[in-house]
């Protein structure tokens, strides 16, 4: 696939300052780009490789000033990051899969199967199960009884979906991720032992929902965990029995989120955040990657960070005079002995 910078602008809607007629067959990192290829500047930090990139063309902000000369053509638009995915999309190389069931794939007759759905090989399939048209499922797959699947649903190698839970439309859910495993649910009997509770639940992705790989979504004890509409997660997470992700919210690699904690829509959560159970975060929360949460935040678009969490911007300062913990107690010391001195002089 070729194409050149003016044909990458009409599609993004931006506008090309250099060479419109640059050649451009594949993406690329600013600091290792290459002739022939296209990379973007959204973080500063990166700013320095624009200088030096051998890449044929740049995307950047429509406010980006250059302090000296590039040799590159540059395509400036209102949004790096959303104009990136879309050409990312269109030089994606992903799995190939035919759409087709392949002979090897294991398939209950009373599943329901719409058109134009591929499924590889070693796909165990149980029975009463629904599957919309478009749907790519790749090999060694299983999916459980009475299980619901949207269409344009995109289900990669080794993933396990259990009985009943359902999958809305145009989901990605990535390698070895389970859904609908037992929630984490016993109670101890008169002799001390620890007796398991049935988890009669199921879980439930909305629609546009995408789930990184070797993610852990445990069902519901009773009702539903529910990942809501547009949210992602990354790799290596675990959400607990009834805890309900809110819409387009977005969550980092090796959180944990405990049962029955629900999290608003439009939040921004970093790694390995732990939240404990029965909490509740508003809409639009930043959390910080390593933070703590052990009660409620009632606060529309707060700022946290630590453990325990506590405000951004408080956070920082208390950690900034952390540091300096032991230059503090020792200028206290200090201070009480020349207290201590003027006592005795008295």
């Amino acid at each position: 696939m070729q194409i050149t910078a003016k044909n990458i602008a009409q599609l993004i809607d931006g506008v090309v300052v250099g060479d419109p007629s640059a050649p451009i067959s594949g993406p690329s990192k600013i600091e290792d780009g290459q002739p022939g290829t296209i990379t973007f500047l959204a973080n500063p930090k990166y700013k320095e490789y624009i200088y030096t990139t051998k890449a044929s063309v740049v995307l950047v902000s429509s406010d980006f000033t250059p302090e000296k000369e590039i040799n590159a053509t540059l395509i400036k638009v209102e949004n790096v990051y959303a104009c990136l995915a879309i050409l990312m999309e269109k030089f994606n190389s992903s799995l190939s899969i035919k759409s087709e069931i392949a002979s090897t794939a294991v398939i209950d007759p009373t599943a329901i199967i719409k058109e134009n759905v591929a499924i590889d090989d070693f796909v165990i399939i149980k029975p009463h199960v629904k599957i919309g048209q478009n749907t790519k499922i790749f090999g060694q797959v299983f999916i459980g009884d009475r299980v619901e699947i949207g269409q344009d649903v995109i289900i990669y190698p080794g993933v396990k979906i259990y009985h009943n839970c359902k999958i809305g439309d145009r989901c990605i859910i990535h390698a070895n991720t389970v859904i609908g495993s037992d929630g984490f649910g016993f109670a101890k009997d008169d002799q001390g032992n620890f007796k398991k509770i049935p988890q009669t639940g199921n879980v439930v992705l909305e629609n546009d929902v995408e789930i990184g790989s070797n993610t852990v979504i445990d069902r519901a004890s009773m009702g539903s965990t529910i990942i809501k509409e547009g949210a992602k997660l990354d790799n290596l997470i675990q959400i607990a029995h009834n805890v309900t992700v809110g819409k387009n919210t977005a969550i980092a690699a090796q959180t944990g989120v405990a049962g029955s904690t629900t999290i608003g829509n439009e939040c921004l959560i970093g790694g390995q955040v732990g939240m404990a159970g029965h909490i509740s975060i508003a809409d639009g929360a930043l959390i910080q990657a390593q933070s703590g949460l052990a009660s409620s935040i009632k606060e529309v678009n707060s700022k946290l960070y630590g453990s325990p969490a506590i405000e951004y911007q408080t956070y920082l300062k208390s950690y900034a005079y952390f540091k300096k913990l032991p230059e503090i107690v020792h200028q206290l010391r200090l201070i009480q002995s020349q207290i201590d001195n003027l006592k005795s002089n008295q």
